[in-house]
């Protein structure tokens, strides 16, 4: 099915020349906004990605009609891509029904991905600074007390659902299974006769 997804700013201003290049592209369902493109928190935007499925094309006037970030924007190529929809930007020339297209997506991919890893190590960079400085500290370790122990034998053995143990440990499930590992601590198999 061909989607189109039309934004303006604000009330104020007239989406006419992007619904008219949607008409002009055939387009079958149109979701308008009439809001700013700062963040994806908006209802036609967020009605249209629930609306799309597999093998869909969501045309667009230009990338800033989905977003204004570039963040955003990669985020939503990424899961249009996972999704299995194509995306058509007039404006930009891209069409990832061609060959042209899917490489401009693995560009886009590609600098999701130096972004994302750029953000990690800035973030590791200012944790490194602030422990130096004696300012961060990290989170405090979850403490395995007897409880735990208690009810992590009873899940061995068991005698107590897996959801319970956790519920009753008193920590998250990463928390609770990486425990049971360094402790060696595990679901007993049924023996078979």
């Amino acid at each position: 099915m061909k989607v189109g997804y039309v934004r303006v700013s604000t009330l104020d201003q007239n989406p006419a020349r992007q619904m008219e290049l949607m008409k002009s592209l055939g387009v079958e369902k149109i979701f308008l906004d009439k809001i700013s493109g700062k963040d994806t928190n908006r209802p036609q935007f967020n009605e249209m990605l629930s609306f799309l499925r597999e093998g869909d094309t969501l045309y667009i006037e230009s990338f800033s009609r989905l977003s204004r970030s570039t963040k955003d924007l990669l985020s939503t190529v990424a899961l249009l891509t996972e999704r299995g929809v194509n995306l058509v930007s007039d404006k930009e020339k891209v069409d990832t029904t061609t060959p042209q297209g899917r490489f401009m997506l693995t560009v886009f991919a590609a600098l999701s991905e130096l972004e994302r890893e750029n953000i990690l190590e800035r973030q590791r960079e200012g944790i490194e600074i602030a422990k130096t400085e004696g300012k961060y500290k990290g989170r405090k370790p979850v403490e395995t007390t007897d409880r735990f122990f208690f009810v992590a034998k009873a899940w061995s053995d068991g005698n107590l659902a897996l959801k319970d143990a956790i519920e009753q440990s008193g920590m998250s499930s990463s928390t609770f299974f990486r425990r049971c590992k360094q402790y060696n601590i595990h679901k007993e198999s049924s023996k078979s006769s």
